[in-house]
């Protein structure tokens, strides 16, 4: 057993304690986002892992942490399974807590999604990326053929209850080490001792459910992809199609058919560790804060013209100051920026798209309280920063989709509903719009809970 850093605790802003550990001292802060569960102590039990970890802080200052509801971090409640940003926000919680400024960014496994939304919306704060076996979608699609058939994960979801106790997926997350019996019963208790079964299940259902692939053009950031090239359960044309799609990435295909970074040899990991340190220490790059990723919000009065007629300017003067304070509440509240006031309505933009939702829906139904109804568009996107204004095809995307909106209804594009998949968030299909001045055909959905 390698010896323990210390564990330490993060309090985010909505009051979870986040798990975490420091380890060595270099000028580089290099932090790891985990797969969907982790446990920061049980992962130095295996020497493999804590070689991997050692290497990686001798040249910088490694950061380790449990994700909300998963090893030592805060439990979350089994029907509230974290979404994609709250465990951005537990990242930041943790690079905020060592006074991490920059840093890189490592993303395992299901780890990958997170580090690309967290590199998108946080271009300052992430100086590059690495992505092992990683992934922007994981499911199959029309457009997407190397996901995993839906007949697939609903036979491997099926097996949780069964072969959770023992260790998930043997056969692809560790070909090499299948007859390892001491390796076997580590990856068996790192599971059970990372998370629930229930919470297995439904974070195993929600990765299902990820798709990034609409933000990874705002992804600017130097990024290596690294994969096994006989990765059986995410395969090589995972990582290839990220290399080929991130504006500034690096594609290396390591050899190996193992799925956990772990599950591998000295000779193996050390390669890894190499590849991982030769791309940081190399690594010259400031990021383009110009350009970000974020979640944009049009509100729209209905009807404002009409009413202002029908009860004068003084009454309608009243009622725009009662929009003002609620809107300035709700932002307040979820963190969103307000970029302007449209007369009978506002522009913001949020850093995350749940957040944005939520925000949405308070400002809504607060406004029904006073007699005024609205209509709302969301659509994440990289957006251009000018000044204290936003400008881009992103913004004119939401502008477009509010203006379908219908009285009362929050309607989003379909990259909003990828990315808040496990959320809980609901959704009413509304079927493919041509948006105006923009190219293609867009799949808009309306929240329903």
């Amino acid at each position: 057993m390698s010896e323990q850093p210390t564990t330490r605790y993060a309090k985010s802003a909505d009051g979870l304690y986040i798990a975490y550990q420091v380890v060595g001292d270099g000028p580089l802060d290099v932090a790891v986002m985990p797969m969907d569960w982790s446990n920061v102590e049980l992962q130095w039990e295996d020497p493999i892992s804590a070689r991997f970890f050692r290497h990686l802080a001798s040249f910088g200052r490694l950061i380790l942490f449990d994700k909300r509801g998963s090893g030592l971090s805060d439990p979350v409640p089994l029907r509230a399974i974290p979404t994609v940003e709250e465990w951005v926000d537990d990242l930041l919680t943790v690079l905020d807590a060592v006074g991490s400024e920059q840093t890189h960014l490592v993303g395992i496994d299901a780890g990958g999604p997170v580090a690309l939304v967290a590199a998108g919306t946080h271009a300052s704060r992430i100086s590059s990326l690495v992505l092992f076996n990683a992934f922007a979608r994981l499911s199959r699609a029309s457009d997407y053929p190397w996901g995993l058939p839906e007949s697939l994960q609903a036979k491997t979801l099926a097996t949780f209850p069964r072969d959770f106790p023992n260790g998930v997926f043997p056969e692809v997350m560790m070909p090499s080490r299948i007859d390892d019996p001491v390796f076997r019963e580590w990856w068996a208790r790192f599971g059970r001792q990372s998370v629930g079964l229930g919470a297995a299940i439904q974070m195993q259902q929600a990765v299902y459910a990820t798709d990034v692939r609409d933000i990874l053009g705002a992804v600017r950031q130097p990024t290596l992809v690294l994969h096994r090239a006989g990765n059986e359960f995410v395969r090589a044309a995972h990582g290839r199609y990220l290399a080929e799609h991130l504006p500034n990435a690096t594609y290396f295909e390591l050899p190996g058919s193992d799925h956990l970074f772990n599950s591998c040899g000295i000779d193996e990991i050390d390669e890894l560790a190499e590849q991982i340190e030769e791309f940081l220490t190399g690594a010259r790059h400031t990021p383009n804060v110009g350009r970000v990723l974020a979640t944009v919000v049009f509100t729209d009065i209905v009807d404002s013209t009409v009413r202002t007629v029908a009860i004068g300017d003084r009454r309608w003067k009243t009622l725009l100051d009662d929009h003002d304070d609620l809107v300035g509440r709700a932002l307040v509240r979820f963190r969103g920026r307000q970029v302007k006031n449209t007369g009978d309505g506002m522009l913001a933009v949020f850093d995350g798209p749940a957040r944005a939702i939520s925000a949405s829906l308070m400002i809504r139904d607060a406004l029904r309280s006073v007699g005024l109804e609205i209509r709302c568009g969301i659509h994440t996107a990289e957006i251009e920063l000018r000044g204290d204004d936003v400008a881009g095809i992103g913004v004119i995307i939401a502008a477009r989709v509010s203006a379908i909106a219908g009285t009362g209804e929050v309607l989003v594009s379909r990259t909003v509903v990828d990315l808040v998949a496990g959320s809980g968030i609901e959704f009413e299909n509304r079927g493919e719009h041509q948006l105006k001045g923009v190219e293609g055909q867009w799949h808009l959905c309306a929240v329903t809970a």
